[in-house]
């Protein structure tokens, strides 16, 4: 059963870091391409980051190039989003989500959210 779980969420002050993680389960990162997207209230759902399956390659959109990394530790079976410098408009609740393949833009992330976790809230205030 394919299964994802995000974790490291939490409430933050400007300028300040978290790192999320993503543990996957019911396959290995081998086979999948792992997305992060954020879902802010009043807002559409925004790709942030995906890293892809053999090659590792990382993507990321604009507004958070420089300041996010995104990781796989495939022993673990667990991807990781590094997020610095972080900004109150990065509030939102954050997902990971699993697909054959990383859309490379304009949008960023994996094409379909079929298998994606529950979700992590990151605030950013003072």
């Amino acid at each position: 059963q394919v299964q994802l779980v995000e974790s490291g969420g939490g409430l933050v002050q400007p300028g300040g870091s978290l790192r999320l993680s993503c543990a996957v389960s019911g396959f290995t990162l081998d086979d999948y391409a792992i997305g992060w997207f954020r879902q802010a209230p009043g807002k559409e759902r925004e790709g942030v980051s995906c890293i892809a399956t053999f090659t590792g390659s990382q993507y990321y959109t604009d507004s958070v190039k420089g300041r996010f990394t995104i990781s796989r530790d495939n022993a673990k079976n667990t991807v990781y989003l590094q997020m610095n410098s972080l900004k109150p408009e990065d509030t939102a609740v954050y997902y990971c989500a699993a697909d054959r393949f990383c859309l490379t833009g304009p949008v960023i992330g994996v094409p379909r959210h079929d298998y994606r976790g529950q979700g992590t809230q990151v605030t950013v205030s003072s």
